[in-house]
């Protein structure tokens, strides 16, 4: 069986206009599957689209939807109504803030809540049904390492993630063998474009053009998200993050969100990741 009868014909990639959702949906178009992007910018959607189609041939679709809106999912089911969704990749959800959480109005926590927990479940929910019933299928939800402890500056997009992550695996557990597979992808610092705004805003990078020296590389987690889609439930990527994984499973839990509010206050100040 190919990669596109095991999980065709259509993917559908929240998050695909640019980063890491761009780089799954064009992985998923090389091997064969047709690709539903979403995103809020149409404009920016439509050309990530149309280079997808043009480089591999497959078709696509270019949805523009607001993640973080109350009828976000029901706008997606409907828009993909006649399409045979196997594969549902979700990479929206990052936080391009990185402040402290009474800095911004509740409403912001709120829209986070919704774009990183309630519409990937709602998604889930809606488009595993069919992929139980027909045998097969797979599920990508993108997690990070924030969420495995509290810390500043994150305060609900860890919270989030955390949530993410234990959905994942709860996922797993009941679809697994139902010919599903499920993986909760956890990043790390990862080389995207909202990263790059961030740090050069912060004043440690010196063009948008430079990539962070100690971040992985889209690519790197792209094949390794591929590499073990059928090795859920959580895949944590690159060497580096997950022995500071394991590392973190040996602190109580009190020592652990010291660690990561010291980690979180070196990032601050420009002396780590």
């Amino acid at each position: 069986m190919t990669f596109a009868d095991r999980y065709g014909p259509w993917g559908l990639v929240a998050g695909a206009s640019d980063g890491v959702g761009a780089a799954f949906a064009e992985a998923l178009a090389e091997r064969g599957v047709n690709v539903a992007l979403l995103a809020r910018r149409q404009a920016l959607l439509d050309e990530v689209a149309a280079g997808i189609g043009a480089r591999s041939g497959v078709q696509t679709r270019a949805i523009a939807v607001d993640l973080a809106a109350p009828s976000a999912a029901a706008t997606i089911a409907a828009a993909t109504a006649e399409l045979e969704i196997g594969f549902l990749v979700y990479c929206a959800g990052a936080d391009p803030n990185f402040e402290h959480f009474l800095v911004n109005p509740i409403e912001t926590a709120e829209a986070m809540v919704q774009r990183n927990c309630t519409v990937p479940m709602q998604l889930c929910h809606h488009y595993t049904q069919e992929m139980v019933a027909r045998g097969r299928g797979g599920v990508v939800l993108l997690g990070s390492a924030a969420g495995f402890a509290g810390a500043p500056n994150m305060v609900a997009y860890a919270a989030t993630k955390s949530f993410g992550m234990v959905f994942a695996e709860a996922l797993w557990t009941e679809l697994h063998d139902k010919g599903v597979d499920v993986l909760g992808l956890i990043l790390g610092k990862t080389d995207t474009p909202t990263l790059r705004r961030l740090e050069h805003a912060r004043g440690r990078l010196p063009a948008l053009d430079t990539p962070p020296a100690d971040a992985d590389a889209v690519s790197d987690v792209i094949s390794e998200a591929f590499d073990n889609l059928s090795n859920g439930p959580t895949w944590v990527v690159g060497e580096k993050l997950r022995e500071a994984v394991s590392m973190m499973g040996s602190l109580p839990r009190n020592d652990l969100v010291r660690f990561m509010a010291q980690a979180s206050a070196d990032a601050m100040a420009g002396n780590g990741s």
